[in-house]
């Protein structure tokens, strides 16, 4: 067993219940940034999810002294350009709700008949100091007409995946961990957690950690 926690880099409780769901089985221990003090955030101001991904891993590792994981993911939309993209969360302002993000998506795709989106998911597993492991990956769907289903969330109400007929949020955990963009990356990662864990065992050996 790793002899510290790894640190999710998210206040998110979604987030939060899906990274531990995913990895239960595994003899390691998840804290959240929920379980410290105030921290500074981290400024997600990159331009790929992967630059997003691995800034806030980094820093959170960097600030907490642990090996840190941290995703970034968001919609992109083939009629609006890639948008809402790496500002997903922030779609309506900066402290948009989820409510609020839809609803301005919704009123932006009024009139298109090109309903076609994708989830893209990054995923920065750091150390304090040193490189990081990144996985990623995408779900392709379709921005729904209204939302559906109280399930999830984010865009999950609006987010249509065909080959199930629903939208994310009418899916149970178990489906949507399935398919959707942080559970196929997860899902990579989780392959080679053992791999990852032997990593991470081997750069806290030559760069303890100040704990």
């Amino acid at each position: 067993m790793l002899d510290r926690p790894i640190i999710l880099a998210t206040r998110n409780g979604g987030k939060i219940k899906e990274f531990e769901a995913l990895f239960a089985d595994f003899d390691v221990r998840f804290q959240s940034l929920n379980d410290f003090g105030p921290i500074p955030e981290v400024l997600e101001d990159g331009t790929t999810f992967e630059e997003n991904a691995y800034k806030k891993a980094s820093q959170t590792a960097r600030m907490l002294g642990f090996p840190a994981l941290a995703d970034d993911s968001g919609l992109v939309v083939e009629a609006l350009g890639g948008d809402p993209g790496v500002r997903s969360a922030r779609y309506a302002g900066d402290d948009a709700s989820d409510e609020e993000n839809n609803r301005k998506l919704l009123e932006a795709m009024e009139g298109r008949e090109d309903r076609r989106a994708a989830f893209e998911c990054a995923i920065s597993i750091a150390v304090p100091r040193g490189p990081a492991l990144t996985y990623e990956a995408q779900c392709q769907g379709e921005i729904a007409r209204a939302p559906a289903g109280t399930n999830g969330f984010g865009y999950d109400p609006i987010f249509f995946y065909p080959p199930l007929g629903k939208t994310f949020a009418e899916l149970t955990a178990e489906e949507k961990n399935r398919v959707s963009h942080r559970g196929k990356a997860m899902a990579e990662l989780r392959r080679e957690f053992d791999k990852v864990l032997l990593w991470l065992e081997q750069r806290i050996r030559e760069e303890p950690f100040q704990l």
